[in-house]
């Protein structure tokens, strides 16, 4: 019922619409002022996750496989990271603000969330995280309002017609 509510429902496009925009602007800006900024650098931020882990009330890690991520991973890399942290955030913002590929920015925004929270953030996560999902889980009805009531059907008659010719000549 809730969730025929938010996939089909005008009003639910709407109150998404709201939603998608609040969102939106907060990624877009938190982007942008790394975009502009004097620079971005991860490093300092994922050293002290992983100095600092998130510990359960028996003292050991919590995430201890996210923490070894970031160990091996993620500050070896971290000139990709200092690149896809603002690009990603400025990207994400624009999807949802112009309705554009929603679900997909949504669900990006989504990782990002997870990984800020895994790695010992709280701040509004826990509310953006909330917030997301309900778009996530709103499919198309999200994007209706947006630039999604044109490029979802263009995406789906392009795919599915370039996937009907595939079968159709491999048969």
């Amino acid at each position: 019922m809730v969730v025929n509510f938010l996939r089909e429902n005008k009003i639910a496009a709407g109150i998404l619409t709201f939603l998608r925009l609040y969102l939106g602007y907060s990624w877009l800006t938190a982007g942008w002022g790394k975009l502009t900024g004097e620079g971005f650098d991860a490093s300092g931020y994922l050293q002290n996750a992983v100095a600092n882990p998130v510990k359960g009330p028996d003292g050991n890690m919590v995430y201890g496989w996210y923490v070894h991520f970031l160990e091996n991973f993620a500050l070896p890399n971290i000139d990709i990271f200092n690149t896809i942290v603002p690009v990603g955030e400025f990207l994400i913002g624009l999807g949802l603000i112009l309705g554009c590929l929603t679900t997909a920015a949504m669900f990006f925004g989504l990782v990002m969330n997870f990984s800020f929270f895994l790695a010992g953030t709280v701040s509004h996560n826990p509310t953006d995280i909330f917030l997301g999902m309900i778009i996530l889980f709103s499919g198309y009805n999200a994007g209706k309002y947006g630039l999604d009531r044109w490029v979802i059907p263009f995406i789906r008659k392009t795919v599915f017609k370039n996937t009907e010719t595939l079968a159709n000549k491999n048969s």
